[in-house]
Formats: structure tokens, sequence, C-alpha cells
């Protein structure tokens, strides 16, 4: 049985009590912050049973209020849950509020995230979930895992029955978002095609396995690995083209990336940016 959403719920604050929350419903929809989403679209394809999971900046994705089962996360950085710092609590409520909403996931999927006060989000339910172990000796030590793979990598382990849907998760940047380089892209990207692949994950959006597949159906004698080999010198050689167009490109901006780099080092420094520095500085003492 299926609860409905209110104000007295009480959320998890453990990995296995969201397993078994996530693990109530036929079908969980991870909602990316993407240009791809058409939640119009989402909500009419998924019917009942269907609990949909949005992350931290709804409003790229929502113009209006969403009345199906769901839930928001809210992920967390050195200075705690990135819509409280940058006060977008309210603004992203204000389009998930109603019987339907469950409340906030507060996640931490990094060594030097920290969780915020269930308080601070003023009357919402709040519950938190710490994936930092388990992608401690996983993803690059570079880069921090997306909230949107680590809850969907974190979901196929948990709970491996629970058909797992990825929406908008593109990877790629429009003209009205950007892509955060503090996320390795292209590894999220392999994981979820890989997972996609043995059925351990459906996209709705994005590019989609197949077109590849078809090519040693229809040319005899070619083989999976032939094809892997000779897209890997296919792309070095583009990528080499691009990276000849990047340095001319470079040379001919040199001047205004001066100017942005001065009016950065005036620029005054986030609380984040400190925290971050203050970490780094540790580190190196310890180290």
């Amino acid at each position: 049985m299926i609860a409905m959403a209110d104000t007295a719920i009480r959320l998890p604050e453990s990995r296995d009590g969201w397993a078994s929350f996530f693990g109530r419903y036929a079908r969980v929809v991870l909602v990316a912050n993407s240009d791809a989403v058409d939640m119009a679209t989402l909500a009419a394809r998924y019917g009942d049973g269907t609990l949909f999971v949005f992350f931290n900046k709804v409003f790229k994705v929502l113009d209006a209020p969403f009345g199906r089962p769901s839930l928001l996360v809210a992920r967390s950085s050195h200075a705690g849950a990135n819509i409280l710092y940058r006060r977008e609590v309210e603004s992203v409520l204000r389009l998930l509020r109603g019987p339907q909403f469950f409340g906030i996931a507060n996640l931490r999927a990094g060594g030097a995230e920290v969780f915020s006060p269930a308080q601070a989000f003023g009357d919402v339910p709040v519950g938190y979930l710490d994936l930092a172990s388990t992608f401690a000796d996983f993803y690059p030590e570079t880069h921090l895992p997306t909230s949107g793979f680590a809850l969907a990598f974190w979901l196929t382990e948990a709970c491996p029955q629970l058909p797992v849907v990825l929406a908008g998760f593109t990877a790629r940047r429009s003209a009205r978002w950007k892509l955060f380089h503090d996320h390795e892209w292209t590894f999220e990207q392999i994981v979820n095609r890989l997972l996609v692949r043995g059925g351990r994950l459906t996209m709705d959006g994005g590019e989609h396995a197949g077109a590849w597949d078809r090519i040693a159906g229809r040319i005899p004698g070619v083989t999976a690995s032939d094809i892997a080999l000779v897209s890997a010198e296919i792309l070095s050689e583009r990528l080499e083209g691009t990276n000849r167009a990047i340095d001319r490109l470079m040379s001919l901006t040199r001047l205004h990336g001066r100017l942005d780099a001065f009016f950065r080092q005036i620029k005054p420094k986030t609380r984040k940016q400190k925290l971050a520095e203050q970490a780094a500085k540790k580190t190196n003492v310890t180290s």
C-alpha cells in the first residue's frame, strides 16, 4: 500500500529506511533539470504508483505546481544544503507543496559535504541520505557525483527490482542552463548507458542505445568489439580536431580571459568558497 503524503510523515535517515521508502512504489522517475524534460508528457506517460523525484532547482523544469506523488532531493556541499545557502527554499517548495508532496531528502554524496538541520528548511518534512561511502572508491576522486547519478546508481544496488526511469539525463549544456565541471559527466554517462543496456535503468529523453548495435547486425563479419575499436579511433581523430579549434579560440579570446580573471580576483569570495579553502588548508596541514 502506497501511503499518501501528509505533514505528519517522517522521512528516513538511513539507507535501509530509504530503500524501504522507494521500494513501496511501482516505479521511480528521476527528473533531471534539463531542457529535454517535458513534465506534462512525463506525468501522462507514468501513471499510478509512480514517485517523481526532483533535484534542487525544480523551477528549471516546473512552471506550475506539481500535483503527483513527489520528493525533493536537496544536495549538500561544504556549506550545507545548496537551496538553503542560495536562499531558494521557498521558490522551490512553492512548486511542490501539496497533499502528495512527501518532503525533502537532504543528500550527501561527497566526504566534505555536510547536512543541514531539518528546522532550517521550515515546516516541510526532512530526511537524510548519506551516500558518500558508496562512491568513495568508485567515482573519480577529482570530481563529485551529480545528485541524480548518485541516487540512480544507489537505487540499482539497494532496490534491484525497482524500475528506475532517468528523465532528461542528457549531460548537455543548453542555452539556459550550464553544466558544472565539478562532476565527471563522461563517467556518469558511461555508467548510466551500461546500466540501461543491462536493464537496470530506463532512459526517457536523451540518447538511447541502438544505432551502434545495428551496425553489427547489418554488416556481415563485424562484431561489437570491431565497432568499439573503430569508434575509439574515429573519436580520437575528431577530438584532436576539436582540440586544434579550441586552441585557436583560446588565442583569439586571450584578452577576454585576462579581463575575466582580473574581475574574478577582485570579486568577494562566497561563504562556500571560503569553506572550501579552509578544508583544503586543513588537508595540506595533515598530509
